[in-house]
């Protein structure tokens, strides 16, 4: 059975954004969040919006996909919309019950905000998880924070472990729905009853996947140990990361886009975001 959950999932490809070298992505993915959260009035938000879905688009990924990333987070989605809505005032009133009012100014709110949150993971995915590998994730981590090495900052190890995570995710997740699939065959109900009966119905769940999760890391620290990792000390790497032009020209890109959604905050202040 396959997880609708794909985080840390990569999607081989040969476009542009898969070419782009590691470290700049990151950057790169860095800048757009930034733009993201300088992002204020409409026009800012409908501009990140539609570079969202020409990234995507450049990456021939499908949007699918990038919605299934998104299903972990619905109920928060769902919550920060419902409070924006119940809770942001203003000026054009569109409905009144009790002590409830709906002002159309918190539905724009609520929209902005699950807009925000929407962009944010779209950023995340298609610069970083879907499109780079997890070995050159962990180069382009190390490289830019190498810096940190002359503070005594166990960097490469700080990359690893990050990857390895990043990694583990959709392995675990997978795990999981093979023990929920194992335990509904031999007559296990986790769909009904009360939640202290539903929380009860998750430790023969949770006790085999603590068990899978450890005899993994158990055999990955052995596959490294046969291999004499001993960490990044005098490590060297079969493949260099180089920057080239199309790297340089995105990064300018990016920089170009932060200082036109600032401007379109001033100049086109279309609804400001009240938060």
């Amino acid at each position: 059975m396959k997880s609708d959950i794909v985080f840390g999932q990569y999607v081989e490809g040969k476009s542009l954004i898969h070419k782009l070298d590691a470290r700049i992505k990151i950057i790169i993915a860095i800048l757009y969040i930034v733009a993201i959260f300088l992002a204020k009035s409409v026009t800012a938000f409908v501009l990140l919006t539609v570079l969202a879905g020409v990234f995507i688009g450049m990456t021939k990924i499908s949007p699918r996909l990038i919605l299934k990333s998104m299903k972990p987070l619905l109920f928060i989605i769902i919550f920060t919309a419902v409070i924006n809505i119940f809770w942001i005032g203003g000026e054009t009133l569109l409905l009144e019950f009790w002590i409830i009012k709906i002002y159309l100014e918190g539905i724009i709110n609520a929209i902005l905000i699950v807009l925000r949150i929407m962009l944010l993971i779209i950023a995340t995915s298609v610069f970083m998880t879907y499109t780079t590998t997890p070995l050159a994730l962990t180069d382009a981590l190390e490289h830019l924070l190498s810096p940190l090495k002359k503070l005594r900052v166990p960097v490469h190890e700080f990359a690893m472990m990050m990857t390895i995570a990043l990694r583990f995710i959709p392995t675990l997740i997978d795990e999981t729905h093979k023990i929920i699939n194992a335990q509904t065959a031999r007559g296990a109900d986790f769909s009904s009853g009360s939640i202290v009966k539903r929380a009860k119905a998750l430790i023969p769940i949770l006790i085999p996947l603590f068990i899978s999760a450890f005899r993994r890391a158990d055999e990955l620290a052995t596959a490294m140990e046969c291999r004499c990792y001993t960490g990044g000390e005098g490590r060297t790497r079969m493949n260099v990361p180089k920057t080239h032009t199309r790297d340089w020209v995105f990064l300018t890109y990016m920089i170009i886009l932060m200082a036109v959604v600032v401007l379109l905050n001033i100049y086109f202040p279309i609804y400001m975001l009240a938060v």
